[in-house]
């Protein structure tokens, strides 16, 4: 028996039906499939260029007044419109703010027979109280030698001959209790001069509103030259008038005496 068994022939392959390829180079497979791999990464590089630059583009526009803008993720806001300027709204109030004078009596506009025209007042807009004072005496224009004057409790039209008298012929003029833009009178007691039973008094004040209402009093412009006439901040179309020399609060009424008897002059005070 010999020593090394025989191994059996290696068959051919063209035993087995197959032919090589000859009309190809060995390895021509991968260089194809390298090839795509490099044409497919040439071209996701230029793809991703071009998409870069398209986004850059669209950054460097700014948005549209108004257009959405995007901050990311979850983040979406609004451009600022643009600033536009409006016009102040223009318009004046129906009273004059009282700026008193030591020097200077209201100037009167009104022909002879022109009615002065009724304004409410406004609701008091927490103004101080006891701003800077003026004293001032008040001087009648068909008396010129009578002076409003406080007897006891109540004010009337006297002529002033004695230093007392003119100390209690002087008010301090200060800014309406209730409306900052017209008068109050205090006197040299420190009381304030108000209407009660529509008759002028001179009462110290209690904090009450109506108080403060029936203190102030808004100038008009008389139809008397040189003249102002006093109306009620709480009853608008009376005014402070004089009648048998006693200081009241009566309606307007479209006659030469009434227009006489409640146009006066406040002048410098006596004391």
């Amino acid at each position: 028996m010999p020593e090394n068994t025989p191994h059996s022939p290696q068959r051919q392959p063209w035993e087995n039906g197959w032919t090589p390829d000859t009309s190809r180079a060995p390895g021509t497979r991968r260089l194809w499939l390298a090839g795509a791999l490099a044409v497919a990464t040439i071209a996701a590089c230029v793809t991703a260029i071009a998409v870069n630059d398209r986004t850059h583009d669209q950054q460097a526009t700014p948005p549209a007044t108004g257009a959405p803008t995007d901050n990311g993720p979850g983040l979406l806001s609004f451009a600022s419109p643009s600033t536009s300027t409006t016009a102040p709204p223009k318009g004046s109030t129906s009273m004059t703010s009282p700026t008193p004078s030591s020097t200077a009596s209201p100037t009167p506009t009104h022909t002879a027979d022109a009615k002065p025209t009724p304004a409410k007042s406004p609701a008091h807009h927490g103004s101080s109280r006891k701003p800077a004072a003026d004293r001032r005496s008040i001087q009648s224009l068909n008396y010129p030698d009578r002076y409003w004057h406080v007897v006891g409790d109540y004010v009337k039209l006297d002529p002033v001959d004695s230093p007392s008298a003119r100390r209690a012929a002087t008010f301090t003029l200060v800014k309406g209790l209730s409306d900052a833009r017209c008068y109050s009178f205090a006197t040299a007691d420190g009381d304030y001069l108000r209407h009660r039973n529509f008759v002028l008094r001179a009462e110290h004040d209690d904090g009450s509103r109506l108080f403060r209402q029936d203190a102030t009093f808004c100038p008009r412009t008389s139809s008397v030259t040189g003249a102002t006439m006093l109306e009620s901040a709480n009853y608008p179309g009376r005014f402070l008038r004089h009648q048998n020399f006693q200081l009241e609060l009566d309606p307007y009424q479209n006659t030469d005496l009434y227009r006489a008897d409640s146009a006066f002059r406040l002048v410098d005070g006596l004391a």
